[in-house]
Parts: C-alpha cells; structure tokens; sequence
C-alpha cells in the first residue's frame, strides 16, 4: 500500500504490445503509477510485500547490532543532529548527518593477521 514513491523508474517496450488496452509501440517508454496499482481492488488483492523483507530485517538487525557494540558514535562537537527535511519524493535531509566513529577496543584487537 505504501511504495517508497508514486511511480516506478521507466521502463522501454522492447516490442509492440498492449497496455491497458492502449497499443504500446517498441521503444516506447512507460512510466507505471504504482500508487494507483497499489490501491487497486481488481489489481492487488491481498496484502503484497517484499519476499526478502524478514532476510533484509536480520541483516540490518545484525549489522547495526555489530556497529553499537565495537563502535561509540558522536557528531562532530557534540552537537545535535539537525532533523530538517528538504523538498523532494524521499523527503532528503537539508544537512548531511556527520557522525564520528571511535573504536572501543584497543586497535591491536581490530587488526587481523
């Protein structure tokens, strides 16, 4: 129900075909309206989802896990971070978030031989 944007990125026939009932020809580029398909009762039926949703969670799960556990962060001056959004689909931050990484072993135990 909720697609990280309104359309997809495009897409070029490779041959003639029909969609939708319109007569496409090849090297016509489509952009799709996954909003609309989304919320379509005649398209989607049923709840839809990622197949690697749970396989990408674990992994997230386990990296930042590894990340919070070798490594203290800070920001640069110990400042908080700024939260403002920008304009644009994915809402991008206004200012790039700067974190500093220090290590909380000793670095002997981070090298490998």
């Amino acid at each position: 129900m909720y697609p990280p944007g309104p359309l997809a990125g495009p897409h070029e026939a490779i041959e003639d075909c029909n969609v939708g009932g319109y007569h496409v020809t090849k090297g016509t580029r489509l952009f799709v309206n996954i909003w609309k398909l989304h919320r379509d009762p005649q398209v989607c039926t049923g709840r839809r989802m990622c197949p690697a949703t749970s396989f990408a969670t674990h992994v997230i799960h386990l990296t930042l896990a590894r990340l919070l556990q070798g490594f203290d962060l800070s920001t640069p001056m110990g400042k908080p971070v700024d939260m403002s959004e920008g304009l644009g689909i994915t809402l991008p931050k206004v200012k790039p978030l700067e974190v500093t990484i220090t290590p909380r072993l000793s670095p002997e135990l981070y090298q490998t031989n």
